[in-house]
């Protein structure tokens, strides 16, 4: 795994800081904690240090950010979402929204798909609404942040803080991508601003004629950092993506040999669920699988073998 850490850029992550940036993270912390903004006891300096690349480790662009961070968490009920938001409409909802997160790549990153061709934004908004969509997003960022990834560390022996994206845009075409441009746009300020610095890399596939338009759009809503770990293809770039995710890990549809029992978009599977180290606790797992259904304890059961 160290060889294809290797490819990651590890500045401003812990054991790689130069000393101004260390003096610049013990005052970050010690004014933090001075205004009531850092509890040691909830806050590692992994997550500070995200914050401060988001801002280039401009202090008082940094403070402001996590201030607003940890703000929101209270407003919004982050800490609770996981015990307390329950999402019914879940199974419909993925249909006309389908995302998942399937496996791990190379660097032992979570892997997460978005099949923005199969959103019916029409049919979406009949079963739910924004502020519940935007929730899920928290919900599944929780679950990201507390489960995914550090199961992913355990499982790659090192700390593991982004994921790697397939973003889908098979059957996107330009007259439906306006509606759909409206949701991403609000769930990507959620993203930036309180999950920064967790996008490892992101693929674009399947990019229809005249994207160029819709990527105009897009980097709108995106900061330059992000848009420097973007790859964009017309077609399944399926060649690209096994550089980057062994062919078991990746989906059969996506170029790999994957095919999980009930489908790979079903089986949520991974570290944090496979059985190979510790991952969602039982009492989570069961509300868990209530949501993603059989083929999510089948694919953790197949896994743990």
């Amino acid at each position: 795994m160290s060889a294809q850490a290797s490819q990651e850029n590890l500045a401003g992550r812990l054991g790689h800081l130069t000393a101004e940036q260390e003096a610049i993270l013990v005052q970050f912390k010690t004014e933090l904690a001075a205004e009531g903004f850092y509890d040691p006891a909830k806050h590692d300096d992994h997550a500070l240090l995200r914050f401060l690349r988001a801002r280039k480790f401009q202090l008082p662009a940094s403070k402001k950010m996590w201030s607003e961070y940890v703000t929101w968490r209270k407003e919004f009920g982050t800490d609770e979402v996981l015990e307390t938001f329950e999402f019914p409409e879940y199974p419909i909802v993925k249909k006309f929204y389908p995302r998942f997160y399937h496996k791990a790549d190379k660097l032992g990153r979570p892997v997460y798909f978005e099949q923005l061709g199969g959103v019916d934004v029409k049919q979406l908004f009949a079963v739910t609404d924004i502020d519940r969509m935007l929730k899920n997003h928290v919900y599944e960022y929780e679950k990201l942040v507390k489960y995914r990834l550090p199961a992913c560390s355990k499982k790659a022996g090192r700390y593991v803080e982004q994921s790697c994206t397939i973003l889908d845009l098979k059957n996107v075409y330009l007259t439906s991508f306006p509606s759909v441009a409206g949701l991403i746009r609000q769930i990507s300020v959620i993203a930036q601003n309180y999950y920064p610095e967790m996008l490892g890399k992101m693929y674009i596939i399947n990019a229809p004629m005249l994207f160029s338009g819709i990527w105009s759009v897009v980097k709108g809503f995106l900061d330059e950092v992000t848009v420097n770990k973007i790859s964009i293809a017309s077609g399944s770039n399926k060649a690209e993506l096994l550089k980057m995710i062994d062919a078991a890990s990746l989906p059969k549809a996506y170029g790999g040999t994957c095919e999980c029992p009930g489908g790979c978009a079903n089986a949520d599977l991974g570290p944090w669920n496979d059985g190979t180290v510790e991952g969602y606790p039982q009492e989570l797992m069961e509300k868990f699988n209530k949501l993603y259904g059989p083929a999510a304890a089948g694919g953790a059961a197949a896994g743990a073998k």
